[in-house]
């Protein structure tokens, strides 16, 4: 029996009279093309444009759902209305994330592209299936499950350039609560948090606002510090991106607190996505009465200033910082007064980071207790980190402080990649140490990374694997704090310069037996002389390596070997023939034909036309290059 396909013959006849027939019309498709049906007045699409995201490919991924969707018969005005941007979700190795919320329902996309948003709205907003080759795998769950996000938590949920959003999450309750109790009040409150500086130090919050607060002095000031400079760190600038009025409202609080009627975002450069939302926030919170004159009809009047630095790591610093804002170079003063006494313009200030600031509304708002919940006794509230390096899943996390090194590793981040084993851990950027895997059991907080030599620093966490040189990650850190050094003191210029001299000819073979020692006694010496925090943290690094990787600089220095085999200067340059598997592609990336080999035959090294590049080595897939 042969089936009779009706619509095509109707259309046949249709256009042998020259008439057109309109296509036959689901009730979905009815629904949809009214805009009132469940694809567009219960959908909600939550698309990341962090600066992952952005580098992903976000904005396209945007524009694409609104393209799609007004295809598909939805208004553009509502279109619009549905797809809404959203800050960091901390999972940047798998951006563009985008979230979709239907009919109660939701799932989450991963390494989304515009390509990918056709399909998306026409199997799963429109059919109600979703794509499951696209969505979210079993690492995302891990990766998100055992963190505990106070300051991160709407960062991947409420539209960062809407103030709006942040008022429905009770943004700025926290203020209003300020309002109605003593400067006094909010900082007692403050201090029962037992909420430490998030930017490195650790100092009390709660102790530095008392400090400023007793100071008798008309002109107040209060800054955020947001020179984020740390290599692999970026929780204060996911912060801003994702929800900067949580920082607004925090430095609101802190001027009421200690009596200051201004303060000032001091932010790098390098951050122009984080500088444009400050301004969007600046503004509607002037719009709204949260900032200016007579903030709530309250009687207190307030305003923020943005300072742009020029992205010198020495900025970090807080008398550094502050004369930047002052228009004079950015280099640290002698430390004669705290800038709590004498600070900006030599009038009291205080100065806190921005994931400390980000802590003040919900400290005020849920209550010092509630913040205590989390943490230790003496590192109370959630810490946030970066984490970079040697693992499956790298990006920024928000735990309990107390929690281990080994939980966030391998809880979180999934282990290591390949079959390499964890070797080390760098905690607190250039200025922290490396931890070796034999203390992964210990808990991240202030005091524990102290006594192994590191710190918490900002945040900023990398791992490594066997094949790590840990003298050339030494030489790695020295030569940024080096570079950084503003040459002020000569501890930290001439010292930080000396010691990159001797990790340079270590690595390079040319070590004497000395070296070891001489580089003790350097690190100490600037330690104890420099002027400010960033020299006297600049040997950290090396001291640390050095305590628990001692054999590693003796394998350089006495043997003129490298044990990770990772500094090209020590390499053997021969062809391993039990490992060799005749590939070639060590033949194929020789710039100087120095690799002989021929198809089914080992590969061969001729060390007179060698010239010690590395290609080989890089390229080699089963570590036949010594």
């Amino acid at each position: 029996m042969v089936k009779v396909n009706r619509m095509a013959l109707k259309k046949k006849a249709a256009s042998q009279a020259g008439k057109k027939v309109k296509p036959k019309t689901s009730a979905r498709t009815k629904t949809v093309a009214r805009g009132k049906g469940p694809a567009a007045k219960n959908l909600t699409i939550k698309v990341c444009v962090g600066t992952g995201g952005l580098a992903a490919g976000s904005q396209d991924v945007i524009d694409e759902f609104g393209k799609q969707l007004k295809a598909h018969g939805i208004k553009a005005e509502i279109a619009k209305k549905c797809v809404n941007k959203t800050g960091c979700r901390g999972f940047c190795a798998k951006d563009v994330i985008v979230e979709i919320n239907q009919n109660g329902s939701t799932e989450v996309y991963q390494l989304v592209t515009a390509d990918k948003v056709s399909r998306i709205v026409e199997e799963h907003i429109i059919g109600g299936d979703p794509v499951d080759q696209w969505l979210v795998g079993p690492d995302y769950h891990a990766f998100h499950d055992k963190q505990t996000k106070i300051l991160l938590k709407q960062c991947g949920q409420i539209d960062p350039e809407n103030i709006q959003a942040y008022l429905d999450i009770d943004g700025y309750k926290g203020l209003k609560k300020t309002l109605s109790q003593t400067p006094f009040e909010v900082i007692e409150e403050v201090k029962a948090s037992g909420l430490r500086g998030r930017g490195g130090a650790g100092f009390p919050a709660g102790l530095k606002w008392e400090f400023c607060s007793m100071s008798d002095s008309p002109e107040k000031y209060i800054i955020c510090n947001a020179d984020e400079g740390d290599p692999g760190a970026f929780m204060d600038r996911a912060i801003i991106e994702g929800n900067p009025h949580s920082v607004l409202e925090g430095m609101i609080i802190g001027g009421y607190s200690i009596g200051a009627k201004e303060g000032y975002i001091y932010i790098r450069a390098e951050y122009p996505l984080a500088i444009q939302r400050l301004e969007i926030a600046i503004t509607q919170a002037r719009k709204r009465g949260f900032l200016g004159k007579n903030i709530l009809k309250s009687g207190f009047d307030f305003d923020l200033i943005i300072k742009q630095g020029a992205g010198a790591f020495v900025c970090g610093e807080a008398s550094a910082l502050m004369r930047s804002i002052e228009g004079k170079r950015g280099m640290p003063r002698a430390k004669l007064w705290r800038s709590a006494v004498k600070g900006l313009w030599d009038k009291p200030t205080v100065l806190n980071n921005v994931e400390t600031f980000a802590n003040i509304p919900l400290i005020i708002e849920k209550g010092a207790d509630w913040y205590k919940g989390f943490g230790t006794e003496n590192s109370t509230g959630t810490k946030v980190f970066a984490l970079t390096g040697k693992m499956k899943n790298t990006g920024l996390i928000e735990v309990p402080m107390g929690m281990t090194l080994r939980e966030m590793i391998y809880d979180i981040g999934g282990g290591m990649t390949g079959k390499k084993n964890l070797k080390a851990i760098q905690t607190g950027g250039p200025s922290g140490g490396c931890i070796p895997a034999e203390h992964l059991d210990i808990p991240v907080d202030f005091d524990s990374l102290a006594s192994v030599g590191s710190m918490m620093g900002s945040g900023s966490m990398v791992v490594v694997d066997e094949d790590t040189c840990m003298v050339d990650l030494a030489k790695f850190f020295i030569s940024f704090t080096q570079h950084e050094s503003c040459g002020k003191c000569v501890p930290c210029r001439i010292g930080t310069k000396r010691m990159l001299e001797i990790l340079t000819r270590i690595t390079e073979g040319n070590g004497k037996e000395d070296d070891i020692d001489l580089l003790l006694e350097l690190g100490n010496d600037i330690k104890h002389a420099s002027l400010c925090g960033l020299g006297q943290s600049a040997p950290n690094p090396i001291l640390s390596t050095i305590r628990f990787f001692r054999d590693e600089y003796e394998a350089h220095i006495k043997y003129g070997r490298c044990p990770a085999n990772a500094c090209k200067s020590l390499r053997q340059y021969l062809v391993n023939a039990e490992t060799c598997k005749m590939c070639g592609k060590c033949s194929r990336v020789c710039p100087s034909g120095a690799i002989i080999w021929e198809p089914r035959h080992k590969a061969e090294l001729d060390k007179v036309n060698c010239v010690k590049c590395g290609a080989c080595y890089d390229a080699c897939p089963f570590n036949a290059i010594l």
